[in-house]
């Protein structure tokens, strides 16, 4: 023990000032000792006699403290502002500086902060020049001196809001303790009653553990918080250490909890933080680090996906500030829950352990543009991490790592590590360059040496920028010199920049960078090669951000200069200063022409005042720029993260937040030692993003920048979240003015409605909006964008029903139920058309709630369009189709008798209910009626299936209905041909080798066969030109006729035994006629035959198992035949015509099949049943004009039309004689015999089958209904539409 010195009073505070230790005592006196003990005759200094005043510029003598009893309670010493900042036991707080080098009460002069009168403690940051004052409150007052008054100024608060933590915010008691992290870069507060709470330097909360899981049990009830005593942070603020749980205020809490939370032991908590906090320059780039205190956590993702890194970047990267992790006691396994820390998500890359055992803990890191490597720095040297090869790279000779202290931190460019370091060896500062690829030792470096200590490095484009501790600003150029077989970096001066005038101290200096921003847009329209030049330095000075611009007055602007070095050194004007309360600032580089408002912006973030944006105006179509607009505008916004990396182009902000995992549950509540655990949950750290650019837009349309703010948007349209940027926009300032108790002078929702305008996406921006807001507020968002009505219509000329939906919803609610009704029949109408039928469902369960009166449940809007079926009826496939008949004079046990469709349960179900009278289902059903009529006046049977399929319409009956009218075919040609196309059922051909078979010259052959594929080509409808190319082709078309009778045939033959035509027995082709195989693939798309197979048939012909004449068949087979889908619906179709007995549509479909089987059916209907002469007149004369069209253009025909010629023959010879058109009627039949499993095998075989078998199922059904259209006595004593089709 060196000496005691006796103060003869209780010593209230200590702190160091240098050479000398500073004693505050309870009597009022302040004692300034040597280390060496010695107070060197200096007096003690009486607080009543140092004179205090609210600024230093008012009279030389302040007032006096004026009391006796007046003394320190708290203070702490502050550099870079040369003064104390403390805490009255009073309550007051000021400052107290010396007015020249001597410290003497003479000398000292004392400022007030005059609105704090509940001071309770104090804590000093060095590098902001900030002083924050607890209060009794549960505040902290953070204040800062003015420069130019010496005026104490209120910088910030740092207090707990009622909205987020409304049962406490009030209640937490006078703040304890305030502590700074070792890098300044957070504070951690703690109050009386307990609990911790994190904040960044200007006021955004990171932390609070009196709300969510940390002040919560699983089951809700509430924890004792934990009261802390004492605190300090560790080494580089990795861990902050905490003696807890002195004392209880509460004394009501539990007494096992209080037992445990009372009991004095150390915590440790651990944390870990943005490489930005200690290595500003990684915010030049959007990669995310963090650091803890053994490993980092990386955004990136795997290295491969790190080989794209913009698309990796645009989705789920985030960086982290520090941010809470898990703690452990003594007696926890630190590292083990270190180690679940962050995996979450995070990329974590262990630190090589034997880099950590010499040179723990890590101080700065460092990654690449690419993701792909990163640098990390320690006590001394340093080493560097593959994410592609997983390996780390360490000094082989640890001496040379040993002899190198890392300062001004470190950057990556291209494939080299920058970085400023003290030479232990040669006590030299250096700013040295390592090759990645290379192996790490000095031998491989570039070593320049600097003459004074490097404190901030940078890297942009091709510059390394460095700031020194003499207040110089260094630019050198960098460039790769290749040497032989080794690469180098070689590094020049360009330029030296003096700052000492303005910066009092370099350690306020928080990080400096070169960027391309400048105030002077003008110049980057004429000289666009200059845009990407370091045009501007950006020093952020104790939170002022100083903006140092070129000086381009000169002659210098004129000079058409080539050498890129001399443009680089025009010198620097006076700095300017652009924000205040800068934490970070975020420029790029990067070039972009279509996004260049985001691109040459500065982003800042600004603690508690959330974030501005420094934005370029440019004028449009390059006119000149109005003189009185400025260049840039300064645009402040809220975000509801803490970012810590901006994605320029997606406009995305990217940040960490701390979550909570609770894990209360694993422990008994009477353990004592784990009971302290379950007080804090488990902590990870999620990473998280944020939109800005509705934030940005508002701003300046509230700016009357209209033009710009349209510009801007515009250049981010493509972004997949702009429909949501719109309506996050609209939806906010809605809620604000909408809600509003005053009146709003100038509004801004009719400038956003108006912006918004001018998107495509207006209409669903406007609907999702009202859709996501409560209805009260709908007139006044209505009033600004127009009404519903006129927004409905124009959907509905935009075609986009969807979104017509949701407009018929807010009509619904705004409207009387007749608008509503108009409206819906509109938009049901149009879905009708267009085939959405999900939409359409909901629009006849809307139509049926309005009348029914059920308005108050609308229907929900469809979000997503179910598939569209109007490629295939796939519903009938399991589907049974019966028929089931009833009179009126069957007794009431009977099935009853229904006019419509009984639906399957299910979404399209319930379409109809009994009360079919009802007006309402009657006005639907008009409309449906409507609808199928003129789908079958424009012969789109698809359709017409489609919508009967999925909308459950009763086809049958309405057919009989309209036999005579709308379901009667007016053009035979036209309904054959409409029926090909939409079926993508093929014309039939000739096969060429018939046509070619007189001539045995393979010359002709090929010729003709040639020739038949151009025509082929050329025409979809196969005209004569065929006949042309083979000369000599006999004219006759009966002996074609027999040949394509004969492969028609060839399946059906075995049901169809009696119907079999002679021509089946007619010669096939003659054997060794190859082209044929090529020529008829060749015109069907549906074959499988590959050109190259066509050399090995003609070669190896007589190998092959099949006989020409069968591989002929085949191949015509495939020529002649539609996709299995179409076969599948024609016979659906047929089947539902046959019930009907429209007999003209099936003939059509018929013909198209090919199948003499159907038409032999359907004309042994028409001479046994009595059938409506004037049908039987349409088919006649319809066949007739087939017959004509098939003569010209489409020969194919002819074969199978020459088939059917003796039935129809047999047809006309009938004497023609009226029929009453009610004397065809479907057969009584009982509903046993409607489901015999007949109709069940025939339907489900046509569905299921290959193409052969479904004929075969087919033909077994036609024969079925016609069995079941014979004659029967009670035939008479039915009307129309008296049965029903039930689809089940």
């Amino acid at each position: 023990m060196k000496k005691v010195l006796d103060l003869q009073a209780p010593i209230i505070s200590l702190q160091s000032m240098l050479e000398d230790l500073l004693v505050a005592t309870s009597d009022g006196l302040l004692h300034l000792i040597h280390w060496e003990g010695m107070t060197n005759g200096r007096k003690a200094i009486n607080l009543c006699t140092v004179p205090f005043s609210v600024d230093l510029q008012s009279s030389r003598a302040g007032s006096f403290l004026g009391f006796e009893d007046v003394h320190i309670k708290d203070m702490e010493y502050c550099a870079t502002l040369d003064g104390f900042a403390v805490v009255f036991n009073d309550g007051r707080v000021g400052f107290i500086t010396p007015m020249s080098s001597r410290f003497t009460a003479e000398q000292l002069r004392g400022v007030w902060a005059q609105d704090v009168v509940d001071g309770t403690c104090v804590a000093v940051n060095n590098k902001y020049r900030l002083m924050a004052f607890g209060c009794v409150s549960g505040s902290v007052q953070v204040y800062t001196i003015d420069n130019a008054t010496g005026a104490m100024q209120l910088s910030h608060k740092l207090e707990l809001t009622p909205k987020q933590y409304p049962d406490i915010w009030n209640k937490t008691g006078a703040v304890k303790l305030i502590k700074w992290s070792p890098d300044n870069s957070v504070v951690m507060v703690t109050w009386e009653y307990g609990g911790l709470s994190l904040w960044s330097v200007f006021g955004a909360q990171l932390i609070c553990t009196l709300g969510g899981d940390f002040a919560y049990r699983s089951d809700g009830t509430k924890k004792e918080p934990l009261k802390i005593s004492s605190m300090s942070w560790g080494a580089e603020g990795y861990h902050l250490w905490v003696i807890s749980g002195f004392g209880s205020q509460n004394a009501d809490v539990e007494s096992d909890i209080k037992n445990t939370a009372n009991q004095p032991g150390i915590l440790q908590f651990q944390f870990i933080k943005s490489a930005l906090t200690v290595n500003p320059c990684m915010s030049n780039q959007e990669q995310v680090l963090l650091q803890g205190e053994d490993r980092l956590y990386l955004n990136c993702g795997d290295a491969s996906q790190a080989q794209n890194p913009r698309n990796s970047s645009a989705h789920s990267e985030h960086k982290s500030i520090r941010e809470k992790s898990p703690f452990s006691d003594g007696s926890l396994d630190s590292q083990g829950l270190s180690t679940l820390l962050g995996h979450r998500h995070w990329h974590v890359v262990q630190i090589s352990s034997t880099y950590l055992e010499s040179n723990w803990p890590i101080r700065f890191s460092a990654i690449d543009k690419l993701g792909q490597n990163v640098a990390v720095v320690g006590k001394f040297g340093f080493a560097h991490y593959s994410l592609l090869t997983k390996k780390w790279k360490l000094f082989g000779n640890i001496t040379q790592e040993q002899n190198m202290i890392v300062t001004g931190g470190l950057a990556w460019w291209n494939d080299f590590i920058v970085l400023a370091c003290y030479n232990l060896n040669d006590h030299q500062e250096e700013l040295r360059v390592y090759l990645r690829t290379s192996n790490l030792d000095n031998a491989f470096a570039h070593v320049t040496k600097v003459q004074a200590e490097t404190l901030l490095l940078s890297v942009f484009r091709d510059m390394v920028i460095l700031f020194r501790a003499d207040c110089s600003i260094c630019l050198y150029s960098i460039e790769r010199k290749t040497d032989g077989l080794n690469t180098t970096a070689s590094i020049q001066v360009l330029q030296e920049v003096s700052m000492s005038r303005y910066i009092p101290h370099p350690f306020l200096v928080v990080s400096v960078t070169l960027t391309s921003v400048r105030t002077e847009t003008g110049i980057t329209l004429k000289m666009p090669h200059q845009a990407c030049d370091a045009e501007s330095i950006m020093l952020n000075l104790a939170g002022q951000l100083i903006m140092m611009q070129r000086d381009r007055s000169g002659p210098q602007i004129r000079e058409k200069d080539n050498s890129p070095n001399q443009r680089k050194l025009l010198p620097f004007c006076p700095p300017v200063v652009l924000a205040q309360s800068v934490e970070n600032v975020w420029t790029t580089c990067r070039a972009n022409k279509q996004k260049r408002h985001l691109l040459e912006a500065l982003w800042l973030s600004c603690g508690g005042a959330g974030m501005k944006v420094w934005l370029p105006l440019f004028p449009r179509d390059h006119r000149k720029p109005h003189s009185f607009l400025s260049r840039r505008i300064m645009l402040p916004f809220h975000i509801n993260i803490y970012p810590l990396a901006v994605l320029f182009e997606d406009a995305l902000v990217l940040g960490a937040v701390n979550d909570t995992l609770l894990y209360d549950c694993l422990y008994t509540r009477g353990n004592a030692k784990e009971q302290l655990e379950v007080l804090f949950p488990f902590c990870v750290v999620e990473r998280t993003s944020q939109i800005y650019l509705h934030h940005i837009l508002r701003q300046l349309l509230v700016r009357n920048l209209g033009e710009q703010a349209l510009l801007l948007a515009q250049s981010c349209a493509a972004l997949p979240y702009f429909p949501h940027v719109l309506e996050l926009m609209l939806h906010e300032v809605l809620e604000e003015e909408a809600t509003s108790r005053e009146p709003i002078p100038d509004p801004l929702l009719p400038t956003v409605a108006k912006f918004i305008t001018e998107f495509p996406l207006f209409l669903q921006t406007v609907v999702h909006c009202a859709r996501k807001t409560e209805y009260a507020l709908w007139n006044y968002l209505f009033a600004a964008v127009g009404n519903p009505k006129d927004l409905f219509e124009e959907c509905l000329m935009a075609q986009d029903l969807d979104t017509a939906a949701s407009y018929l919803i807010i009509l619904q609610n705004m409207e009387v139920p007749t608008v509503s009704r108009q409206h819906a029949t509109l938009l049901f109408s149009t879905a009708l058309e267009q085939g959405k039928w999900d939409l359409c469902r909901h629009m006849i369960r809307f139509l049926k709630a309005i009348g029914s009166g059920e308005s108050e449940t609308p229907p929900p809007t469809p979000t997503t369009q179910e598939p569209s079926s109007s490629g295939g009826f796939e519903f009938f496939r399991n589907r049974s189709i019966s028929l089931s008949q009833s009179t009126e004079t069957l007794p009431a046990s009977k099935l009853n008798l229904q006019k419509t469709l009984s639906m399957p349960s299910g979404p399209s179900g319930k379409r109809w209910s009994k009360d079919s009278d009802s007006a309402e289902n009657m006005y639907i059903d008009m409309m449906l009626w409507r609808h199928a009529r003129r789908l079958l006046e424009e012969v789109r049977l698809k359709d017409l299936g489609c919508f009967a399929a999925q909308l459950g319409f009763e086809l049958i009956g309405w057919l009989c209905k309209e036999r005579t009218r709308a379901a009667r075919v007016e053009d035979f040609v036209i309904a054959l041909k409409r029926l090909h196309k939409d079926f993508l059922w093929p014309f039939p051909v000739i096969p060429i080798a018939s046509i070619s078979s007189p001539f045995k010259n393979g010359k002709y052959r090929i010729g003709g066969g040639e020739q038949l594929l151009k025509s082929q080509s050329a025409d979809p409808f196969l005209n004569l030109e065929t006949d042309i190319g083979v000369p000599g082709a006999p004219r006759s078309q009966s002996w074609l006729g027999n040949i394509g009778s004969a492969h028609q045939e060839i399946d059906t033959a075995s049901s169809h035994g009696p119907q079999t035509q002679d021509a089946f027995l007619s010669p096939l082709l003659n054997k060794g006629d190859e082209c044929s195989i090529g020529s008829a693939t060749d015109l069907t798309e549906t074959s499988s035959i590959v050109d190259g197979d066509w050399m090995m048939v003609d070669e190896n012909f007589s190998t092959l198992s099949l006989t020409q004449s069968e591989l002929e068949h085949i191949s015509m087979e495939l020529a002649s035949k539609g996709p299995h889908k179409s076969q599948v619906q024609l016979r659906y179709l047929l089947h539902i015509f046959m019930e009907a007995g429209c007999l003209d549509w099936c003939i059509v479909i018929g013909l198209i099949l090919r199948e003499p089987s159907i038409i032999n059916q359907v004309f042994g209907l028409m001479q046994s049943s009595e059938v409506d002469g004037e049908m039987l007149q349409n088919i006649k004369t319809g066949l007739h004009a087939i017959d004509r069209w098939a003569s010209t253009d489409c020969p194919g025909y002819k074969p199978f039309l020459n088939i059917i010629k003796p039935q129809f023959q047999r047809l006309s010879d009938i004497t023609e004689e009226q029929i009453q058109p009610e004397a065809f009627q479907p057969v009584n039949k009982t509903p046993e015999q409607a489901a015999s499993p007949r109709a069940e095998d025939s339907r489900n075989s046509a569905c299921h089958s290959s193409s052969p078998s479904g004929e075969t199922g087919s033909s077994s059904t036609a024969s079925w209904t016609e069995g079941t259209m014979a004659g029967s006595p009670e035939e008479e004593s039915f009307q129309d539409g008296t049965y029903d089709c039930t689809v089940s």
